[in-house]
């Protein structure tokens, strides 16, 4: 047995993360706090900082912090190098939208069942 993932399990992980209503809104969401954020820190003046990147932590919540977490157990101090923060939100955001796809199909599926058993099964 590989351990590697077929091209079909690979297929059915792009499908869950990109191919439904749920993930797709989910990363629009995710896409217009990142551009919000990047507008905001290259383009705006502040006195003093700007919480807009709290907006994209917010919609990476939770496991975003669990990543974190995991980093500053691995001995990253602070939270860990730039690059390393910013991994932990992109793979954060995906994992999501993996598990709001498998949560989406897994709601969906009762319904297809019931409709395909004949009446007073």
């Amino acid at each position: 047995m590989s351990n590697r993932m077929t091209n079909k399990q690979l297929r059915t992980l792009a499908r869950l993360t990109f191919g439904n209503t749920a993930s797709r809104i989910y990363l629009g969401l995710v896409l217009a706090a990142t551009v919000f954020v990047t507008v905001d820190t290259l383009f705006v003046a502040h006195d003093d900082a700007s919480f807009a990147g709290v907006w994209v932590f917010f919609l990476a919540a939770p496991t975003v912090f669990v990543f974190l977490l995991g980093g500053s157990m691995t001995g990253a101090e602070g939270g860990g190098p730039a690059w390393f923060t910013y991994l932990a939100l992109v793979v954060s955001v995906l994992v999501q939208a993996c598990a709001l796809g498998w949560f989406s199909r897994l709601l969906r599926s009762p319904r297809r069942s019931r409709s395909a058993r004949p009446q007073g099964a």
